[in-house]
Protein backbone atom coordinates (compact mmCIF):
# COMPACT_ATOMS: atom_id res chain seq x y z
CA UNK A 1 0.00 0.00 0.00
CA UNK A 2 2.65 2.38 1.11
CA UNK A 3 4.28 4.57 -1.98
CA UNK A 4 7.58 2.28 -2.83
CA UNK A 5 11.07 3.87 -2.48
CA UNK A 6 13.28 4.06 -5.66
CA UNK A 7 16.88 3.15 -4.76
CA UNK A 8 19.43 5.89 -5.64
CA UNK A 9 17.05 8.60 -5.17
CA UNK A 10 17.62 9.48 -2.02
CA UNK A 11 19.29 12.82 -2.96
CA UNK A 12 16.15 13.83 -4.83
CA UNK A 13 13.80 13.08 -2.11
CA UNK A 14 13.17 16.85 -1.41
CA UNK A 15 11.55 17.01 -4.80
CA UNK A 16 9.64 13.56 -5.02
CA UNK A 17 8.18 13.64 -1.41
CA UNK A 18 4.87 15.69 -1.63
CA UNK A 19 4.44 18.26 1.07
CA UNK A 20 1.88 17.60 3.44
CA UNK A 21 1.27 18.81 6.74
CA UNK A 22 -0.92 15.26 7.84
CA UNK A 23 2.11 13.43 6.51
CA UNK A 24 2.79 12.20 9.98
CA UNK A 25 -0.37 11.97 11.39
CA UNK A 26 -0.45 8.52 13.80
CA UNK A 27 -3.04 6.99 15.74
CA UNK A 28 -2.85 5.78 19.37
CA UNK A 29 -5.10 4.23 21.92
CA UNK A 30 -5.89 5.56 24.96
CA UNK A 31 -5.05 4.11 28.04
CA UNK A 32 -6.79 0.99 29.45
CA UNK A 33 -8.51 3.40 31.53
CA UNK A 34 -10.01 5.44 29.41
CA UNK A 35 -11.63 2.87 27.49
CA UNK A 36 -15.07 1.98 28.11
CA UNK A 37 -15.29 -1.60 29.21
CA UNK A 38 -18.18 -4.20 29.63
CA UNK A 39 -20.11 -2.86 26.96
CA UNK A 40 -22.04 -6.01 24.51
CA UNK A 41 -22.07 -5.01 21.76
CA UNK A 42 -24.49 -6.12 19.17
CA UNK A 43 -24.26 -9.25 17.04
CA UNK A 44 -27.05 -8.08 14.57
CA UNK A 45 -26.20 -8.60 10.83
CA UNK A 46 -25.98 -5.17 9.51
CA UNK A 47 -23.08 -2.97 8.06
CA UNK A 48 -24.07 0.02 10.16
CA UNK A 49 -21.25 1.51 12.43
CA UNK A 50 -23.08 0.50 15.67
CA UNK A 51 -21.60 3.92 17.06
CA UNK A 52 -22.25 6.95 17.63
CA UNK A 53 -20.44 10.13 19.27
CA UNK A 54 -20.52 13.60 19.97
CA UNK A 55 -18.98 16.19 22.28
CA UNK A 56 -21.01 14.88 25.50
CA UNK A 57 -22.11 11.50 24.96
CA UNK A 58 -21.00 7.68 23.49
CA UNK A 59 -23.89 5.45 22.18
CA UNK A 60 -23.15 2.33 21.25
CA UNK A 61 -25.93 -0.55 19.93
CA UNK A 62 -25.99 -3.16 22.30
CA UNK A 63 -27.05 -6.82 23.08
CA UNK A 64 -30.81 -7.15 24.70
CA UNK A 65 -33.20 -9.14 25.01
CA UNK A 66 -36.92 -8.38 24.43
CA UNK A 67 -36.36 -5.87 21.50
CA UNK A 68 -33.63 -3.36 20.71
CA UNK A 69 -31.58 -1.03 23.04
CA UNK A 70 -28.62 0.95 23.08
CA UNK A 71 -26.17 2.79 25.79
CA UNK A 72 -25.72 5.90 26.22
CA UNK A 73 -22.52 6.76 28.42
CA UNK A 74 -21.02 10.65 28.92
CA UNK A 75 -17.91 10.84 27.79
CA UNK A 76 -16.34 11.61 31.02
CA UNK A 77 -17.80 7.89 32.24
CA UNK A 78 -14.51 5.65 31.50
CA UNK A 79 -14.03 2.59 33.11
CA UNK A 80 -15.87 -0.95 33.58
CA UNK A 81 -19.83 -0.08 32.50
CA UNK A 82 -22.20 -1.72 35.46
CA UNK A 83 -24.46 -4.31 33.83
CA UNK A 84 -26.84 -2.63 35.60
CA UNK A 85 -26.32 0.93 33.83
CA UNK A 86 -29.69 2.41 32.24
CA UNK A 87 -30.45 1.67 28.79
CA UNK A 88 -32.39 3.39 25.90
CA UNK A 89 -35.49 1.13 25.08
CA UNK A 90 -38.21 0.96 23.52
CA UNK A 91 -38.20 -0.69 20.01
CA UNK A 92 -39.64 -4.11 19.42
CA UNK A 93 -36.69 -5.21 17.46
CA UNK A 94 -32.78 -4.96 17.02
CA UNK A 95 -31.35 -1.56 16.55
CA UNK A 96 -29.68 -1.33 13.60
CA UNK A 97 -28.54 2.50 13.06
CA UNK A 98 -28.00 5.75 15.23
CA UNK A 99 -27.45 9.14 15.07
CA UNK A 100 -26.81 12.19 17.14
CA UNK A 101 -28.38 15.35 16.22
CA UNK A 102 -25.73 17.92 14.60
CA UNK A 103 -27.51 20.74 16.20
CA UNK A 104 -28.20 19.57 19.78
CA UNK A 105 -25.96 17.21 21.21
CA UNK A 106 -28.91 15.83 23.51
CA UNK A 107 -30.95 14.49 20.78
CA UNK A 108 -30.37 10.93 18.82
CA UNK A 109 -32.58 9.21 16.67
CA UNK A 110 -32.62 5.31 16.33
CA UNK A 111 -34.03 3.14 13.26
CA UNK A 112 -34.60 -0.53 14.18
CA UNK A 113 -36.07 -3.10 12.44
CA UNK A 114 -39.57 -2.75 13.74
CA UNK A 115 -40.20 -0.30 10.75
CA UNK A 116 -39.90 2.41 13.19
CA UNK A 117 -37.69 5.35 13.74
CA UNK A 118 -37.86 7.06 17.04
CA UNK A 119 -36.21 10.03 18.39
CA UNK A 120 -34.64 10.46 22.09
CA UNK A 121 -34.19 13.12 24.44
CA UNK A 122 -31.11 12.54 26.19
CA UNK A 123 -30.41 13.97 29.81
CA UNK A 124 -27.45 15.28 30.70
CA UNK A 125 -27.65 13.31 34.32
CA UNK A 126 -27.38 9.71 34.26
CA UNK A 127 -30.75 8.10 34.51
CA UNK A 128 -31.74 6.06 37.11
CA UNK A 129 -33.89 4.11 35.09
CA UNK A 130 -34.27 3.08 31.67
CA UNK A 131 -34.97 5.25 28.97
CA UNK A 132 -38.14 4.37 27.27
CA UNK A 133 -40.21 7.06 26.37
CA UNK A 134 -38.84 8.78 22.81
CA UNK A 135 -40.17 11.74 21.88
CA UNK A 136 -41.48 11.18 18.76
CA UNK A 137 -41.99 7.93 16.84
CA UNK A 138 -41.66 8.26 13.00
CA UNK A 139 -43.63 5.80 10.88
CA UNK A 140 -43.96 5.54 7.42
CA UNK A 141 -41.53 2.17 6.56
CA UNK A 142 -42.93 -1.09 5.94
CA UNK A 143 -39.54 -2.74 6.50
CA UNK A 144 -36.64 -2.78 9.05
CA UNK A 145 -35.32 1.26 8.55
CA UNK A 146 -31.33 0.59 8.43
CA UNK A 147 -30.11 3.89 7.89
CA UNK A 148 -30.70 7.44 9.82
CA UNK A 149 -29.12 10.72 8.49
CA UNK A 150 -29.69 14.22 10.06
CA UNK A 151 -29.54 16.85 7.65
CA UNK A 152 -26.13 18.88 7.98
CA UNK A 153 -27.53 22.31 8.17
CA UNK A 154 -31.07 22.22 8.64
CA UNK A 155 -32.99 21.91 12.20
CA UNK A 156 -35.10 18.68 12.80
CA UNK A 157 -34.45 17.32 9.54
CA UNK A 158 -34.41 13.61 9.26
CA UNK A 159 -33.73 11.08 6.40
CA UNK A 160 -34.47 7.41 7.20
CA UNK A 161 -33.80 4.58 4.87
CA UNK A 162 -35.50 0.85 5.00
CA UNK A 163 -35.54 -2.36 3.72
CA UNK A 164 -38.59 -1.15 1.43
CA UNK A 165 -36.70 0.66 -0.72
CA UNK A 166 -37.76 3.74 0.38
CA UNK A 167 -35.86 6.86 1.60
CA UNK A 168 -38.18 9.23 3.69
CA UNK A 169 -37.26 12.67 5.08
CA UNK A 170 -39.09 14.09 8.12
CA UNK A 171 -39.40 17.06 10.03
CA UNK A 172 -38.88 15.90 13.46
CA UNK A 173 -40.20 19.15 15.00
CA UNK A 174 -43.96 18.08 13.92
CA UNK A 175 -43.25 14.19 13.10
CA UNK A 176 -44.51 15.02 9.53
CA UNK A 177 -42.77 13.26 6.57
CA UNK A 178 -42.26 15.76 4.22
CA UNK A 179 -40.78 13.95 1.59
CA UNK A 180 -41.25 10.07 0.02
CA UNK A 181 -38.60 8.67 -2.65
CA UNK A 182 -38.76 5.56 -3.86
CA UNK A 183 -36.35 5.25 -7.04
CA UNK A 184 -34.47 2.70 -5.69
CA UNK A 185 -35.33 -0.77 -6.84
CA UNK A 186 -33.50 -2.66 -4.09
CA UNK A 187 -31.57 -2.90 -0.79
CA UNK A 188 -30.12 1.00 -0.29
CA UNK A 189 -26.27 0.55 1.48
CA UNK A 190 -25.71 3.73 2.77
CA UNK A 191 -26.71 7.41 2.01
CA UNK A 192 -24.91 10.55 2.69
CA UNK A 193 -25.53 14.01 2.36
CA UNK A 194 -23.45 16.64 0.70
CA UNK A 195 -21.73 19.95 2.57
CA UNK A 196 -24.81 21.80 2.46
CA UNK A 197 -27.61 19.02 2.28
CA UNK A 198 -28.70 20.52 -1.56
CA UNK A 199 -28.11 16.38 -2.41
CA UNK A 200 -27.31 13.17 -1.03
CA UNK A 201 -25.71 10.24 -2.61
CA UNK A 202 -26.56 6.75 -2.08
CA UNK A 203 -25.10 3.53 -2.78
CA UNK A 204 -27.70 0.42 -3.81
CA UNK A 205 -27.76 -2.90 -3.97
CA UNK A 206 -28.40 -2.79 -7.73
CA UNK A 207 -24.82 -1.76 -7.75
CA UNK A 208 -25.64 1.76 -8.90
CA UNK A 209 -24.46 5.06 -7.12
CA UNK A 210 -27.49 7.75 -7.34
CA UNK A 211 -27.44 11.41 -6.77
CA UNK A 212 -30.37 12.62 -5.29
CA UNK A 213 -31.75 16.08 -5.44
CA UNK A 214 -34.54 15.53 -2.49
CA UNK A 215 -36.51 18.81 -2.93
CA UNK A 216 -37.31 17.92 -7.17
CA UNK A 217 -37.57 14.00 -6.06
CA UNK A 218 -35.37 12.85 -8.84
CA UNK A 219 -31.97 11.29 -9.47
CA UNK A 220 -30.13 13.33 -10.69
CA UNK A 221 -26.98 11.69 -11.52
CA UNK A 222 -26.19 7.59 -11.53
CA UNK A 223 -23.22 5.62 -12.32
CA UNK A 224 -23.43 1.85 -12.77
CA UNK A 225 -20.62 -0.46 -10.86
CA UNK A 226 -18.55 2.53 -9.88
CA UNK A 227 -16.66 -0.75 -8.47
CA UNK A 228 -17.30 -4.05 -10.59
CA UNK A 229 -17.67 -6.15 -7.37
CA UNK A 230 -21.13 -7.34 -6.17
CA UNK A 231 -20.06 -7.18 -2.27
CA UNK A 232 -21.72 -3.43 -0.70
CA UNK A 233 -20.16 -0.35 -1.77
CA UNK A 234 -20.26 2.72 0.12
CA UNK A 235 -20.27 6.54 -0.91
CA UNK A 236 -19.74 10.13 0.79
CA UNK A 237 -19.65 13.56 -0.23
CA UNK A 238 -16.14 15.35 0.23
CA UNK A 239 -16.78 19.39 0.67
CA UNK A 240 -15.62 20.32 -2.65
CA UNK A 241 -18.64 17.94 -3.85
CA UNK A 242 -16.76 15.12 -5.38
CA UNK A 243 -17.67 11.46 -3.81
CA UNK A 244 -15.09 9.15 -2.31
CA UNK A 245 -16.01 5.65 -2.92
CA UNK A 246 -15.48 2.01 -1.52
CA UNK A 247 -16.34 -1.16 -2.87
CA UNK A 248 -14.83 -4.43 -4.36
CA UNK A 249 -13.22 -5.70 -7.86
CA UNK A 250 -14.80 -8.29 -9.42
CA UNK A 251 -12.09 -10.58 -8.05
CA UNK A 252 -12.98 -9.33 -4.42
CA UNK A 253 -10.33 -6.86 -3.87
CA UNK A 254 -11.48 -3.84 -2.05
CA UNK A 255 -11.26 -1.03 -3.77
CA UNK A 256 -11.69 3.00 -3.31
CA UNK A 257 -12.38 5.40 -5.70
CA UNK A 258 -13.22 9.31 -6.04
CA UNK A 259 -15.92 10.54 -8.54
CA UNK A 260 -17.16 13.46 -10.33
CA UNK A 261 -20.64 13.54 -10.08
CA UNK A 262 -21.02 16.01 -13.12
CA UNK A 263 -18.97 13.16 -15.16
CA UNK A 264 -19.57 10.20 -14.08
CA UNK A 265 -17.63 8.57 -17.51
CA UNK A 266 -14.43 8.33 -15.67
CA UNK A 267 -13.29 8.18 -11.78
CA UNK A 268 -10.74 10.47 -10.91
CA UNK A 269 -8.86 8.39 -8.49
CA UNK A 270 -9.45 4.15 -8.51
CA UNK A 271 -7.35 2.53 -6.13
CA UNK A 272 -7.12 -1.24 -5.46
CA UNK A 273 -6.16 -1.81 -1.74
CA UNK A 274 -5.95 -5.72 -0.59
CA UNK A 275 -7.81 -8.98 -0.45
CA UNK A 276 -10.41 -8.91 2.48
CA UNK A 277 -14.62 -9.31 3.08
CA UNK A 278 -15.22 -6.57 5.30
CA UNK A 279 -16.90 -3.81 4.32
CA UNK A 280 -14.73 -0.65 4.48
CA UNK A 281 -16.58 1.92 6.26
CA UNK A 282 -14.81 5.98 5.46
CA UNK A 283 -15.25 8.66 7.86
CA UNK A 284 -14.49 12.08 6.14
CA UNK A 285 -13.17 15.46 7.83
CA UNK A 286 -14.38 17.99 5.79
CA UNK A 287 -11.64 20.36 7.72
CA UNK A 288 -8.22 18.55 6.61
CA UNK A 289 -9.72 16.48 3.84
CA UNK A 290 -8.61 13.84 5.20
CA UNK A 291 -10.91 10.29 4.83
CA UNK A 292 -10.61 6.95 7.70
CA UNK A 293 -11.21 3.51 6.00
CA UNK A 294 -12.00 0.68 8.90
CA UNK A 295 -13.14 -2.08 7.91
CA UNK A 296 -15.40 -4.72 9.76
CA UNK A 297 -13.53 -7.45 11.05
CA UNK A 298 -10.29 -5.63 10.57
CA UNK A 299 -8.12 -4.80 13.33
CA UNK A 300 -6.65 -1.41 11.58
CA UNK A 301 -7.08 1.73 10.33
CA UNK A 302 -5.97 3.35 7.35
CA UNK A 303 -5.88 7.27 5.99
CA UNK A 304 -5.82 9.49 3.10
CA UNK A 305 -5.90 12.48 2.02
CA UNK A 306 -7.56 14.18 -1.00
CA UNK A 307 -6.49 16.69 -2.86
CA UNK A 308 -6.65 18.71 -6.42
CA UNK A 309 -3.40 17.26 -7.56
CA UNK A 310 -2.44 13.72 -8.84
CA UNK A 311 -3.10 11.11 -7.48
CA UNK A 312 -5.89 13.08 -6.12
CA UNK A 313 -6.29 10.18 -3.41
CA UNK A 314 -3.06 9.87 -1.15
CA UNK A 315 -1.94 6.78 1.07
CA UNK A 316 -0.82 8.52 4.71
CA UNK A 317 -0.63 5.50 7.26
CA UNK A 318 -2.24 3.09 8.74
CA UNK A 319 -2.88 2.38 12.44
CA UNK A 320 -2.42 -1.34 13.51
CA UNK A 321 -4.13 -3.41 16.43
CA UNK A 322 -4.18 -6.97 17.41
CA UNK A 323 -8.00 -7.01 18.14
CA UNK A 324 -10.54 -6.61 15.26
CA UNK A 325 -13.52 -4.25 14.95
CA UNK A 326 -17.01 -4.83 15.34
CA UNK A 327 -17.89 -1.22 14.83
CA UNK A 328 -16.74 2.53 14.69
CA UNK A 329 -17.86 6.13 16.07
CA UNK A 330 -16.19 9.40 14.48
CA UNK A 331 -16.15 12.46 16.91
CA UNK A 332 -17.26 15.61 15.19
CA UNK A 333 -14.33 18.16 15.14
CA UNK A 334 -15.55 20.78 18.00
CA UNK A 335 -14.99 17.35 20.17
CA UNK A 336 -11.28 17.02 19.68
CA UNK A 337 -8.09 18.19 22.14
CA UNK A 338 -7.01 20.73 19.99
CA UNK A 339 -4.28 21.44 22.85
CA UNK A 340 -2.74 18.27 21.58
CA UNK A 341 -2.95 18.70 18.14
CA UNK A 342 -5.52 16.29 17.87
CA UNK A 343 -7.02 16.03 14.27
CA UNK A 344 -9.54 13.35 14.58
CA UNK A 345 -10.79 10.97 17.55
CA UNK A 346 -12.29 7.69 16.55
CA UNK A 347 -14.06 4.88 18.80
CA UNK A 348 -13.35 1.68 17.95
CA UNK A 349 -15.67 -1.31 19.37
CA UNK A 350 -14.28 -5.00 20.18
CA UNK A 351 -16.66 -7.56 21.14
CA UNK A 352 -16.75 -6.40 25.18
CA UNK A 353 -15.48 -2.84 25.16
CA UNK A 354 -14.50 0.28 23.15
CA UNK A 355 -11.64 2.09 22.78
CA UNK A 356 -10.88 5.49 22.09
CA UNK A 357 -8.32 5.78 19.50
CA UNK A 358 -6.47 9.56 18.56
CA UNK A 359 -5.22 10.98 15.89
CA UNK A 360 -2.30 13.47 16.09
CA UNK A 361 0.01 15.49 14.17
CA UNK A 362 2.94 15.60 15.71
CA UNK A 363 3.91 19.10 16.83
CA UNK A 364 6.61 20.56 19.08
CA UNK A 365 4.69 24.14 19.93
CA UNK A 366 1.94 24.33 22.74
CA UNK A 367 0.37 27.02 20.78
CA UNK A 368 -2.82 26.93 18.88
CA UNK A 369 -2.13 25.62 15.81
CA UNK A 370 -4.34 27.83 12.96
CA UNK A 371 -3.64 25.44 9.81
CA UNK A 372 -4.83 22.19 11.48
CA UNK A 373 -8.07 23.84 12.81
CA UNK A 374 -9.67 25.98 10.56
CA UNK A 375 -13.16 27.19 11.45
CA UNK A 376 -15.68 24.35 11.81
CA UNK A 377 -18.80 23.02 11.34
CA UNK A 378 -20.77 24.41 15.15
CA UNK A 379 -23.63 23.02 16.26
CA UNK A 380 -26.15 26.00 15.13
CA UNK A 381 -28.45 25.10 11.91
CA UNK A 382 -28.16 27.46 9.17
CA UNK A 383 -32.17 26.82 8.27
CA UNK A 384 -35.34 26.46 9.77
CA UNK A 385 -36.88 23.38 7.83
CA UNK A 386 -39.40 25.94 6.04
CA UNK A 387 -36.71 27.67 4.64
CA UNK A 388 -34.89 24.11 3.00
CA UNK A 389 -38.27 22.73 2.14
CA UNK A 390 -38.36 26.07 -0.35
CA UNK A 391 -35.23 25.19 -1.83
CA UNK A 392 -33.02 27.64 0.27
CA UNK A 393 -29.42 26.29 0.71
CA UNK A 394 -26.65 27.43 3.15
CA UNK A 395 -23.32 26.07 4.16
CA UNK A 396 -23.09 25.40 7.91
CA UNK A 397 -22.38 27.93 10.81
CA UNK A 398 -18.70 27.97 11.57
CA UNK A 399 -17.08 28.14 14.92
CA UNK A 400 -13.43 28.61 15.73
CA UNK A 401 -11.52 26.11 17.85
CA UNK A 402 -9.18 28.40 19.46
CA UNK A 403 -10.36 28.47 22.56
CA UNK A 404 -11.52 24.75 22.64
CA UNK A 405 -15.47 23.83 22.43
CA UNK A 406 -17.65 23.44 25.57
CA UNK A 407 -20.77 21.63 24.80
CA UNK A 408 -24.13 23.76 25.85
CA UNK A 409 -26.55 22.75 28.47
CA UNK A 410 -29.29 20.26 27.06
CA UNK A 411 -32.26 21.70 25.28
CA UNK A 412 -35.07 20.52 25.07
CA UNK A 413 -36.20 19.50 21.42
CA UNK A 414 -40.12 21.13 21.14
CA UNK A 415 -42.18 18.33 18.88
CA UNK A 416 -45.64 20.25 17.71
CA UNK A 417 -47.09 17.41 16.22
CA UNK A 418 -50.03 18.78 13.87
CA UNK A 419 -51.41 15.72 12.23
CA UNK A 420 -49.69 12.94 13.66
CA UNK A 421 -52.15 12.71 16.77
CA UNK A 422 -55.16 12.88 13.99
CA UNK A 423 -54.37 9.11 13.56
CA UNK A 424 -54.14 7.81 16.67
CA UNK A 425 -56.60 7.98 19.79
CA UNK A 426 -55.98 10.97 21.74
CA UNK A 427 -54.89 9.83 25.28
CA UNK A 428 -57.05 10.70 27.99
CA UNK A 429 -56.29 14.02 30.06
CA UNK A 430 -59.03 15.27 33.13
CA UNK A 431 -58.23 18.99 32.07
CA UNK A 432 -59.01 18.21 28.25
CA UNK A 433 -62.45 20.33 29.12
CA UNK A 434 -60.48 23.60 30.30
CA UNK A 435 -59.07 25.74 27.63
CA UNK A 436 -55.80 27.65 28.59
CA UNK A 437 -56.93 30.81 26.74
CA UNK A 438 -60.11 31.46 28.46
CA UNK A 439 -58.66 31.82 31.94
CA UNK A 440 -57.78 34.18 33.99
CA UNK A 441 -54.49 35.26 33.14
CA UNK A 442 -53.77 35.73 36.72
CA UNK A 443 -54.69 32.20 37.53
CA UNK A 444 -52.60 30.92 34.46
CA UNK A 445 -49.60 32.33 35.97
CA UNK A 446 -50.06 31.06 39.11
CA UNK A 447 -50.85 27.32 37.46
CA UNK A 448 -47.66 28.08 35.66
CA UNK A 449 -45.55 28.77 38.56
CA UNK A 450 -47.16 25.64 40.28
CA UNK A 451 -46.19 22.82 37.54
CA UNK A 452 -42.61 24.26 37.38
CA UNK A 453 -42.15 24.51 41.16
CA UNK A 454 -43.40 20.40 41.48
CA UNK A 455 -40.99 19.96 38.21
CA UNK A 456 -38.36 20.91 40.50
CA UNK A 457 -39.38 19.01 43.07
CA UNK A 458 -39.46 15.82 41.06
CA UNK A 459 -36.36 16.31 39.44
CA UNK A 460 -34.46 17.09 43.18
CA UNK A 461 -36.39 13.69 44.08
CA UNK A 462 -35.38 11.73 41.20
CA UNK A 463 -31.41 12.64 41.80
CA UNK A 464 -32.11 12.25 45.41
CA UNK A 465 -33.31 8.51 44.63
CA UNK A 466 -30.37 8.18 42.09
CA UNK A 467 -28.05 9.10 44.99
CA UNK A 468 -29.57 6.68 47.50
CA UNK A 469 -29.79 3.75 45.09
CA UNK A 470 -26.17 4.33 43.87
CA UNK A 471 -25.30 4.53 47.41
CA UNK A 472 -27.19 1.29 48.22
CA UNK A 473 -25.61 -0.55 45.54
CA UNK A 474 -21.87 0.18 46.82
CA UNK A 475 -23.37 -1.64 50.02
CA UNK A 476 -24.70 -4.63 48.33
CA UNK A 477 -21.69 -4.65 46.08
CA UNK A 478 -19.35 -4.61 49.49
CA UNK A 479 -17.27 -1.87 48.34
CA UNK A 480 -18.61 0.06 51.19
Amino acid sequence: MEPAVLPGKAVMSRSIVRQSKFRHVFGQAAKAEQSYDDIRVSKVTWDSSFCAVNPKFLAVIVESSGGGAFLVLPLSKVGRVDKNYPLVIGHSGPVLDIDWCPHNDNILASGSEDTTTMVWQIPDHTPCRPISEPIVVLEGHSKRVGIVKWHPTARNILLTAGSDNLIIIWNVGTGEPLITMDDHPDLIYNVSWNYNGSLFCTTCKDRRLRVCDPRKREVVAERLSPHEGIRPMRAIFTKEGNIFTTGFTRMSQRELGLWDPTNFEEPIALLELDTSNGVLLPFYDPDTSMVYLCGKGDSSIRYFEITEEPPYVHYLSTYSSKEPQRGMGFMPKRGVDVSKCEIARLFKLHERKCEPIIMTVPRKSDLFQDDLYPDTVGPDPALEPEEWLDGRDEDPILISLRDGYVPPKSRELKVSKKNVLDSRPAPRRSLSAVDGSSLPPQLLEKLVEEIQSLKATVLSQEKRICDLENKLSKYTNGTV
